[in-house]
């Protein structure tokens, strides 16, 4: 709870106007019924106009400033909810950027979305009714209950019984409760990752004719959290008939009570009339108590899991004086062992051992899982080695200013991505300040602008999200360019050439060593004619060094290599045209 607050920031002033208004609006409502009895009671029946002149105009006073109080406390309640929720979603997002893949491993996609979406309104909507509510609602019954004993001490007594029966069947509900909502929330979770995948792959989903299957599993999900809602709700449900059973059953006990008490001649008229009032306010306070009980069930989950977000620190930080300066693209592999999940004793990388000179190009290549990717996610301190040390010109990866780092390793991911906006908005997030001119050049190297050329808004034509109008080759020659914008110490290609032919794969390499000369070059790729070029070609099989050598001695010397070379040659080599 005060990880959320904490996010409240410059919307406390809202909060507490949102009080102060929503206690003047209570203290108004609170004198209303005593100037009505004093209406009747001194007014009515002793037949005295100007009493009832004066205190009509006091009630329509009172009336118009309660009035005032109320709007005034809606509108700032409705600034602080929302504001508290927009900061919500700022720090979640805030943080998520600054999460390392590890950190990111541990929320799914559809995990953090349902976070920032349904979790932050639940939220929003608990606290505009908390700065409101469950400041007016104990204030009114306080108030109520003491104005209540100041007409009759013993009437009163009713409505405390009512209180504790209430409190009891309410702290029963809640712990029934709130178990089952923070369930509801992970099926939430559940659901939106249908979704989410569905749509990712509505392609794949036609092309196999599996919408019967996705309509089956999303209809799943969807029964799951509905059985879990009525569960929920049906507990709740409770609520409303014990509240309704006392609310009348105090109404019963002080008319039978209050009428023996005026033929009595211990009370008045006026103040039967107002102990009503009175009364219905006490029970109404009740009832918007017992709705905070559920809003609150409901948002302790939500707050839960918000908080897990931003409670989350990144595991890779910044050192206390980093190193703002990349000198060159050497690279080291200190006997280096990576583990993605800790004490598993399951490596992806064991000793590593490994050393690159700069300007170097090198090829990677190995069979599916061997690591290749892991080992160049090191490189740019995406992830940190469990042992060992990787050094970035002669400099520990971890002595460095991450963002200084990673300006200067520049990675084509295997799984590329591209924005919403233009082409050049895209390339952009290479270099900000890149010209149109240099973007061009760019795309020349990578062999994007023979088909940039051909569009008919060129290089401003519109990318969708995620580059659906744009076919896999094109993203990745687009991918390539938006690297070689960053002109940096190292260029790591991440199998960042498989949907282009081999001939278009050559021109790109050749074009790249021009564009770039000084730059160390890692290419990981599945064809031994993408790296057999390099100046020497790392063989991984299973997270370790199988071979690292040039690609003549490595056809002499390593098995594995042989074996990927001929079986990709024997038959006639790849299908493309020849380069």
């Amino acid at each position: 709870m005060k990880t959320v607050l904490a996010q409240l920031k410059q919307y406390k002033r809202d909060t507490f106007l949102t009080m102060g208004f929503t206690t003047l609006e209570v203290i108004m409502e609170v004198l209303l019924p005593f100037i009505t009895a004093l209406i009747i009671d001194e007014g009515l029946e002793k037949s005295s106009m100007p009493v009832i002149l004066k205190l009509g105009v006091l009630m329509l006073v009172m009336a118009a400033v309660s009035l005032f109080s109320g709007a005034m406390a809606g509108k700032f309640a409705a600034s602080a909810s929302s504001g508290f929720a927009c900061n919500l979603r700022e720090s979640m997002y805030t943080c998520i950027q600054d999460y390392s893949f590890s950190n990111i491993d541990k929320f799914s996609t559809a995990g953090l979305v349902t976070r920032m979406t349904t979790d932050v309104t639940n939220v929003q909507n608990a606290f505009q009714m908390i700065i409101r509510i469950a400041v007016r609602s104990p204030l009114m019954l306080i108030s109520s209950m003491v104005m209540c004993f100041m007409i009759n001490r013993n009437l009163s007594l009713v409505f405390l019984g009512a209180l504790c029966f209430l409190a009891v069947i309410l702290a029963v509900i809640m712990t029934k409760t709130i178990s089952v909502f923070r369930e509801v929330f992970g099926r939430y979770d559940d659901l939106n990752a249908s979704i989410q995948e569905n749509v990712t792959a509505i392609r794949v989903v036609k092309a196999y004719v599996r919408e019967d299957h996705e309509n089956q599993k999303f209809r799943r999900a969807a029964e799951n959290l509905y059985r879990l809602f009525v569960k929920a709700e049906s507990r709740l449900a409770v609520n409303n008939p014990v509240m309704m059973l006392v609310v009348y059953a105090c109404i019963t006990a002080v008319s039978w009570f209050g009428a023996q008490f005026i033929v009595a001649g211990s009370m008045t008229t006026g103040d039967i009339t107002s102990l009503f009032s009175y009364i219905m306010s006490v029970m109404m306070s009740l009832m918007m108590l017992s709705m905070i009980f559920v809003m609150v069930t409901m948002s302790s989950a939500s707050i839960r899991r918000i908080s897990e977000v931003l409670n989350e620190k990144p595991e890779l930080h910044n050192p206390e004086n980093p190193v703002m300066e990349v000198r060159d693209g050497r690279i080291d592999f200190d006997h280096v062992r990576f583990a993605y999940k800790q004490g598993t004793g399951e490596d992806t990388l064991e000793d590593i051992d490994l050393h690159i000179k700069s300007g170097e190009t090198i090829g990677i290549i190995g069979g599916t899982g061997c690591g290749k990717s892991s080992l160049v996610n090191l490189i740019s301190r995406l992830y940190d080695a469990s042992e060992g040390t990787v050094k970035v010109g002669g400099r520990d990866v971890r002595e460095y200013d991450m963002e200084v780092l990673r300006n200067e390793v520049a990675v084509v991911l295997q799984k590329n991505v591209l924005f919403s906006g233009t082409i050049l908005d895209n390339l952009r997030w290479g270099n900000e300040q890149a010209s149109e001119e240099e973007c061009r050049t760019a795309c020349e190297a990578s062999c994007a602008a023979e088909f940039i050329d051909r569009l008919p808004d060129g290089y401003h034509t519109w990318i969708e999200r995620g580059g659906t109008n744009v076919s896999g080759g094109q993203k990745q020659r687009l991918c390539i360019a938006r690297a070689l914008l960053k002109k940096p110490k190292v260029l790591i290609l991440d199998d960042s050439t498989s949907a282009v032919d081999t001939a278009t794969d050559a021109r790109i390499r050749r074009a790249i060593q021009t564009y770039i000369p000084g730059t160390t070059k890692l290419i990981i790729a599945q064809r031994v004619s993408s790296v057999q070029d390099a100046d020497r070609i790392l063989v991984l099989d299973d997270g370790r060094i199988n071979g690292f050598d040039t690609h003549e001695n490595l056809l002499e010397t390593n098995e594995i290599y042989r074996d990927i070379y001929e079986s990709q040659t024997q038959g006639g080599g790849d299908f493309d045209q020849a380069v």
